[in-house]
């Protein structure tokens, strides 16, 4: 019986490797060119000669060089693939237009919930923050007696209540970078708009003094904030008491809004992904990218993140940034991780982890430039610290790690209110107060793990549209947007999910 050829896919002429679909053997001739290894899939097969020294391209782009002779055949990974000097052409701005915003009238909408301040939440949470790690403990205790109490039942608007504790806030300068980061991606959570109410629980003697936090943004005690420490309280039982009174009497407020239609452009998106593979940058990445520039055109926001994951990357970005400022400041953000990592004894290239290099991805050029895909092609109209708010609208970057759970700490503080995660090796992760909804990047992955996937972009492989797939992703996002619960929602997912980035030196 004739069996039939493995698939592979070629991205783009320029390319000298191409991408096996389907696991190739040796001796096959997939493309009409002999295997001379097995190939997993996922991963690249040399299409030609390469030269020790030349650049091995995928994409279009240089994803390393060859650091020995590559013949037609090869399979090509990190045994003979690596890092080596590149020069960009930033071209600042060269690529900015304005972008075709449709008419409120014409957008899409979504029921969502209008807050005070005019800015729109997806879910409706009660947060119990920490200011310290010696106050994560009684904050678990207070979220654990009222779902022990069942009185949530009775406020059918209100999605649940968290505990989100951190691992610092003690020895901390009051004016160093931890401190700040802290302070920032705090308020950004307590403002959020998936936030209905918010308490804070402190200690009492840590650097991250509650006091002072509220100086900084002027905020006062009201019926949707309250702050205690266990220091003045009394001690444990006595804070758990009085956590659990506040949030009681917080209740009927929070339950008291109600969903409304809102226009699209009121969802600001974070994109992520995680566990990637050598599919991330052919199906879900770019497929994602297609329903961020549908969200930009109906007058939305995006946030793609995970500085250390768009390097080699980034003069993709740069072309794309509103004005030489925009890019300016992403290229100096890259600038400083090159420093960080060089005065922490590593590389850029410590990124892909084992589990992206078992999915085909080679080194940090080629897995950046599939990552750099979930942003689409609309013109980058700012870059953001870490955890700053987000307020401009359209496709924007946030300086994050690469760790997903940090970096999402960081979109979520900036504002965004629903998150879109892809995968290929089948990330476990979940967020709250902010819905994450996760792409599968293949079929395999998928049928495995279907209780985490919310969506399959592996059908790309088989012939549906990099179009059709975004029209996908972007109804989906409506529908989450408008209370329809994730995959990692009914898991449970987004206890643990709350982790600042710890930036300066711990004393």
């Amino acid at each position: 019986m004739a069996t039939s050829a493995p698939r592979t896919i070629r991205l783009n002429a320029a390319d000298n490797v191409i991408v096996a679909i389907d696991q190739i053997e040796a001796g096959t001739a997939p493309a009409g060119i002999i295997a001379r290894a097995r190939v997993p899939r996922g991963h690249k097969m040399a299409t030609g000669t390469i030269g020790e020294g030349t650049p091995v391209r995928k994409f279009g782009q240089i994803i390393g060089f060859a650091k020995s002779a590559i013949a037609p055949g090869d399979w090509v990974h990190e045994h003979n693939l690596g890092m080596g000097e590149l020069s960009h052409d930033y071209g600042f701005a060269a690529d900015a237009k304005t972008e075709a915003v449709l008419p409120i009238e014409q957008r899409a909408t979504f029921e969502g919930y209008r807050r005070a301040n005019g800015k729109v939440g997806t879910r409706n949470y009660i947060g119990v923050l920490t200011s310290v790690n010696c106050s994560t403990t009684v904050a678990g205790f207070i979220v654990k007696e009222i779902e022990r109490s069942g009185i949530l039942n009775d406020y059918p608007n209100i999605d649940g209540i968290i505990a989100l504790k951190q691992a610092n806030g003690c020895v901390i300068d009051y004016r160093g970078v931890i401190f700040d980061t802290l302070k920032k991606t705090t308020w950004g959570y307590a403002t959020n708009p998936n936030m209905g109410g918010v308490i804070m629980v402190g200690l009492g003697c840590e650097g991250f003094q509650i006091p002072r936090f509220k100086e900084a943004y002027g905020v006062k005690e009201s019926d949707l904030f309250r702050t205690m420490t266990i220091q003045e309280t009394g001690g444990t039982r006595k804070t758990v008491a009085k956590g659990v009174e506040a949030v009681t009497a917080m209740l009927p407020k929070v339950n008291a809004v109600k969903r409304e239609t809102v226009p699209a452009s009121e969802i600001v998106l974070a994109l992520q992904c995680g566990g990637s593979d050598g599919y991330s940058g052919i199906t879900a990445n770019p497929a994602l990218g297609h329903a961020v520039d549908t969200l930009v055109k109906h007058g939305g926001t995006a946030i793609l993140s995970e500085t250390p994951e768009i390097y080699g990357a980034e003069h993709l970005l740069t072309r794309r940034a509103a004005t030489r400022e925009v890019g300016e400041k992403l290229v100096d953000i890259i600038h400083w991780w090159e420093d960080y990592t060089k005065r922490n004894l590593m590389e850029m290239n410590n990124n892909p982890s084992p589990g992206n290099k078992l999915g085909g991805l080679s080194t940090i050029l080629e897995k950046s430039l599939g990552a750099a895909a979930k942003g689409g092609t609309t013109t980058m109209t700012a870059v953001y610290n870490y955890a700053d708010p987000v307020t401009a609208k359209g496709f924007v970057f946030m300086d994050t790690p690469g760790y997903d759970p940090v970096s999402a700490t960081g979109q979520v503080a900036g504002g965004a209110n629903v998150l879109a995660f892809t995968t290929g090796r089948g990330s476990a992760y979940g967020c709250k107060p902010t819905p994450s909804f996760k792409l599968a990047t293949n079929t395999v992955i998928y049928e495995q793990m279907k209780e985490d996937m919310d969506i399959n972009c592996g059908d790309v492989l088989d012939g549906v549209s990099l179009e059709d797939k975004g029209k996908a992703i972007f109804d989906m996002m409506l529908k989450v947007a408008s209370g329809q619960k994730t995959k990692s929602e009914e898991l449970g997912y987004g206890d643990n999910e709350f982790v600042p980035w710890q930036i300066g030196a711990t004393m």
